[in-house]
């Protein structure tokens, strides 16, 4: 990109001067501005002609910045933002304003700490609930821009925490601000104490979308760097402690008034996340190591088991459905991720699998084990367990060789799942019978 001459930034900035003074005279006098049209689409056209020459130019952004650029725009911005009324052209110059900002920041370091400096927190808690979509978006866009490690912290302040949960707020309201997911994922994720700090203020509508936010985030498949994986224990341990502390919530699920109870679906959601995490090599020993985790799940599947036995309920096993109809209740699929996730927490464990055994989990597992249309995969994510359970694990393989024996397992549920009873010197042995999948 060529440089302009510095002359030229010099005029633009005294026009974005005496338009403000122009703006700022008016108010003052709460006398009826004649030409405020004309004052707001001089500032809109100076600011395109800014946002344009700093496009990768950083000699450019440099000289902008030098001037003074940087502080006349937000201090103009904050002018424009106490202007009641919400005609066009207002709305373009705000939102021209906001482009030059996020251009100035762009691969710009010392344009971003100036920013920092003028703007944080006033000009974002503004223009991040206004009425407009475009001016939050692009105020995301300077947000992001301006973000680093250090910067994040900065949230941590109570004061501060506001512009966090306003952002989450804009991702939930308007799912195609782009902007908004990738603050979340690529920086406030990256401090666990600001995550924790957040999920105590949110709804529980919101701390679904923080949890789906943290899923996406978990279920990239790039190859985390040790940093990176410390982050993730630390949102582990956290995410583990709330699913323990609340899990009991999903037995509200039984009643179909209750169906959509926020604290349940919480629940849910957090299960699913610990699921996806322990399926990662990386943080599934830490996982396994976690105390009571594993007891939580089986005391729920226990809970849950027992609830759709003692009455016709969401969590009651049934195959009546033709495969035609879809059931769209949230609990769909909780015990077969229960079952996941006692599969993967036991997985060459030999202390959860004898955890599981001693907490008479194996019987229940087997219990669930049949088909049922409202736990998808429930057979195979049994199976799965199973393996787990009994992989290298002779108590544990005769504990199920014996329940089949006395015809507590069902036989045809264990051949499905390829394994089979062999009688070997007075000892019984459960035995795969074809290659592991």
């Amino acid at each position: 990109r060529e440089m302009a001459e510095e002359s030229v930034f010099r005029d633009l900035l005294e026009i974005l001067m005496s338009a403000s003074s122009e703006i700022e005279q008016a108010y003052k006098d709460s006398c009826e501005l004649v030409d405020l049209d004309t004052c707001l689409l001089l500032i809109a056209e100076c600011f395109r002609c800014l946002r344009n020459a700093c496009v990768e130019c950083a000699k450019n952004q440099h000289v902008m910045r030098n001037l003074g650029l940087i502080s006349t725009s937000v201090r103009l911005i904050k002018l424009l933002h106490g202007i009641q009324i919400k005609e066009e052209l207002l709305l373009t110059a705000l939102r021209c304003s906001l482009q030059f900002l996020g251009n100035i920041a762009a691969g710009n370091g010392d344009s971003q700490n100036s920013i920092w400096k003028c703007a944080f927190p006033d000009l974002f808690l503004t223009c991040l609930t206004y009425s407009d979509e475009k001016i939050v978006a692009y105020c995301c866009m300077v947000l992001f821009t301006c973000l680093n490690s250090e910067k994040v912290r900065e949230l941590l302040d109570p004061g501060n925490l506001t512009v966090a949960l306003h952002v989450l707020k804009v991702y939930k309201e308007q799912l195609e601000s782009e902007w908004s997911f990738l603050i979340v994922t690529d920086h406030l994720l990256k401090c666990p104490e600001l995550v924790k700090a957040l999920y105590a203020k949110l709804s529980n509508q919101e701390r679904v979308t923080l949890l789906e936010l943290i899923m996406a985030k978990v279920s990239e498949k790039n190859p985390a760097t040790s940093e990176e994986m410390n982050v993730f224990m630390r949102h582990a341990d956290f995410l583990a402690g709330c699913f323990q502390e609340k899990c009991e919530a999903v037995l509200k699920l039984t009643s179909a008034a209750d169906a959509e109870d926020e604290e349940a679906l919480v629940t849910i959601r957090l299960l699913d996340v610990l699921c996806e995490m322990t399926s990662n090599n990386g943080q599934l020993e830490h996982l396994q190591a976690l105390p009571g985790l594993l007891e939580t799940a089986i005391d729920t599947l226990r809970l849950t088991h027992l609830a759709g036995k003692q009455a016709v309920n969401i969590f009651t096993a049934t195959h009546a459905m033709t495969g035609q109809e879809e059931i769209s209740h949230p609990a769909v699929g909780l015990k077969s991720h229960l079952i996941r996730l006692i599969g993967n927490l036991c997985y060459k464990n030999k202390e959860n699998q004898d955890k599981v055994y001693e907490l008479d989990g194996i019987p229940l597992i087997l219990d669930n084990c049949s088909i049922d249309d409202n736990n998808p995969f429930v057979n195979q994510w049994a199976v799965y367990a199973i393996r787990n359970l009994t992989e290298q694990n002779e108590r544990n393989q005769e504990l199920i060789a014996q329940m089949e024996e006395k015809g507590l397992a069902d036989n045809s549920a264990l051949e499905s799942m390829g394994l089979e009873i062999e009688k070997r010197d007075d000892k019984l042995i459960l035995r795969s019978v074809r290659k592991k999948p």
